[in-house]
């Protein structure tokens, strides 16, 4: 998960600085700078595509099918680095045939175009040549 700090006049004072990340028991967050408040937003790394966005798009279907099935491969175990904040932290094991974000490659993205191309020849049949 990132932390998009919004651009203001204090934001801009903050760079190149650290600032304190505060954690409350109802699930809120705040970002603060010399205990004064930041606006921000989030940005979630290992989003993926659910299966409505796929039936609902009928001209993007195919390839958010696609993007689903390259995100398929992912492990989107969290980073350990920082804790969990929630109880003690655990270590979980890698997840087996699974690849980090920055591990994915064309070799990949090959695999689950061979992948919808065998699915299309079951829909649509052989085409003739």
């Amino acid at each position: 998960m990132l932390y998009l700090i919004e651009d203001s006049e204090l934001s801009r004072r903050a760079i190149g600085k650290y600032i304190d990340v505060y954690h409350y028991p109802d699930g809120r967050k705040e970002l603060r700078l010399n205990g004064t408040l930041l606006p921000y937003s989030t940005y979630d790394r290992l989003s993926e595509i659910d299966q409505g966005a796929i039936v609902d798009n009928k001209r993007l279907g195919r390839t958010l099918e696609f993007i689903s099935l390259v995100q398929s491969k992912r492990d989107n175990t969290r980073s350990q680095s920082i804790p969990a904040g929630d109880g003690p932290s655990r270590r979980r094991p890698k997840q087996e045939g699974k690849k980090s974000q920055r591990s994915l490659d064309n070799d990949d993205m090959l695999e689950a175009l061979k992948q919808l191309q065998s699915r299309s020849e079951d829909i649509f049949g052989k085409r003739a040549r």
